[in-house]
């Protein structure tokens, strides 16, 4: 990944140091350990630890200038002291550093879209992409599935830091990608990473329970979402919000009151754009809904009924950013499903279908359940865990959820540093007596399930979707539930792999 050899005083990135002295930096790091002669090092606060206990490692790499708060620059006070580093002190480092990084790196892709929300916005991004993409546009989307499209690169997390966020960016303008769609998480917009991301409209999908073991509750949930609306996304921007969502209607009138467009979708009648009808098979369903006072009817190769939903949204964003309503329609059809998001597996020699999907919250699970009820003339059967050291209340909730499949295997998800048979009695806490079958080891789970499947029944492996590791302990251990669904069918239909 290309960036650009160059140099910027503090004062060209926004940043003023007391007394007025100014010094030229040659880069940004927010890891002490990245830390190169010259750069500009960010001690932010943390949930563990404040980024100003590291200050002193950061002096030694010979950082050029340190960006803090109060309390990062009081924990590094000595090391400070006559080191002759200026300091800039903010309120807010973490937003100083992600406008700081946006000036930094100067370009951007032209048209820009964020999504958020608990469920759909990896769908919603790589939708939104793969729309322009067949329209013409050099594409890319960004989020849990790393860098896709016209450019390509890997991320540790779904919305990286700024200094990673807007190094990719630029490197993608760099290469000729004009358009880019992203994943707006709750953790980074919270923590600002989006922040100095120029928009042009933003989406909502919904919100249900999940990251409870961060937020503090709902309403603190639902403020790091809204942060991409009232913060992120400028006036001018247009605001694409699911109005059937519980939280839809108040984030649309907190668009509204910032003065943004508002674009609404849903099945209701005070949508802008309304589902009317779905029709469904073992592939696919059909979609009506009607926009602008026209109804359309097309096929969609998409599995769930959520997956309009989905599909629509960014259909919207397409059309809130200037493309042509109707020739976004056209290209509808296309869409092909998201790794790891209701994504086909396997198919037994009896005709029954596996399917793997991310859905890993309680809403998310009956969602994927309740979508995929339609398309099965069988039994439908699921097979889930929930991760270790995470929100403990979703897991008895995530139990109930499974009451929407007709046979359940409760297994290990990512136990992490928990117990796993813990974590699996507080899931079983959730089911009647007796109506899950608990397998601890995953891959076993999977062949079980693939074992029981018979003629018309569909499987369905939720929880880890894309994944392709298994964390217990420290370790993450290769794992991969489209590859075990695969091998699962080929061993118990005889065929060879």
């Amino acid at each position: 990944m290309q960036t650009r050899a160059r140099t910027k005083t503090l004062a060209e990135l926004g940043l003023t140091v007391a007394g007025g002295s100014d010094v030229r930096i040659t880069g940004l790091s927010v890891d002490s350990r990245d830390v190169k002669d010259g750069h500009l090092f960010a001690a932010l606060p943390g949930t563990k630890l404040h980024g100003g206990a590291f200050i002193k490692y950061a002096l030694r790499m010979k950082a050029g200038a340190v960006l803090t708060d109060r309390d990062g620059a009081a924990i590094a006070a000595d090391e400070l002291d006559g080191s002759g580093v200026p300091v800039v002190i903010v309120e807010d480092p973490r937003s100083a550093l992600a406008y700081s990084a946006a000036l930094w790196f100067e370009v951007q892709p032209e048209v820009q879209v964020a999504v958020t929300g608990t469920n759909g916005k990896t769908s919603v991004a790589s939708f939104t992409r793969q729309l322009w993409a067949e329209m013409g546009a050099a594409a890319v989307s960004i989020g849990t599935t790393g860098v896709e499209g016209a450019f390509t690169a890997p991320l540790a997390h779904t919305t990286p830091e700024p200094v990673t966020l807007h190094r990719v960016l630029a490197a993608a303008a760099d290469a000729g990608v004009t358009h880019a769609a992203m994943e707006a998480s709750s953790h980074g917009l919270a923590q600002k990473r989006v922040d100095g991301v120029r928009l042009r409209a933003a989406g909502f999908t919904n919100l249900t329970q999940d990251h409870l073991d961060y937020h503090a509750d709902f309403e603190e949930y639902f403020s790091a979402k809204s942060g991409l609306f009232d913060r992120v996304l400028p006036e001018d921007g247009t605001a694409v919000i699911n109005i059937d969502d519980d939280w839809g209607p108040k984030m649309a009138e907190l668009a509204e009151d910032r003065g943004q467009d508002v674009l609404t979708i849903g099945r209701t009648s005070q949508a802008m754009l309304q589902i009317l009808g779905q029709r469904y098979d073992a592939t696919g369903q059909e979609v009506r809904f009607e926009w602008a006072g026209r109804i359309h009817q097309m096929r969609l190769g998409l599995i769930g009924g959520f997956q309009a939903e989905n599909a629509l949204m960014a259909a919207s964003l397409c059309i809130a950013t200037g493309a042509d309503s109707q020739e976004v329609f056209d290209t509808l059809p296309m869409l092909e499903t998201v790794r790891g998001r209701m994504q086909f597996a396997a198919r037994r020699d009896n005709g029954a279908a596996v399917f793997v999907d991310y859905a890993h919250t309680p809403d998310a699970l009956e969602t994927a359940l309740k979508a995929m009820r339609p398309h099965v003339l069988g039994r439908l059967i699921v097979v889930f865990g929930a991760g270790g050291d995470r929100d403990k209340g979703k897991r008895p909730l995530m139990g109930q959820a499974a009451r929407h499949a007709d046979v359940v295997f409760v297994t290990d998800d990512n136990p992490r540093s928990e117990d796993p048979d813990v974590i699996r009695r507080e899931i079983l806490g959730g089911i009647e007596s007796g109506e899950a079958t608990e397998v601890g080891d995953r891959a076993e789970a999977i062949l079980r399930a693939v074992d029981a499947l018979g003629a018309g029944d569909t499987l369905l492996i939720a929880g880890k979707g894309h994944e392709t590791g298994q964390i217990i302990g420290d370790t993450v251990l290769p794992f991969d539930d489209v590859e075990q669904a695969s091998v699962a069918v080929a061993a118990l239909d005889g065929r060879g792999l």
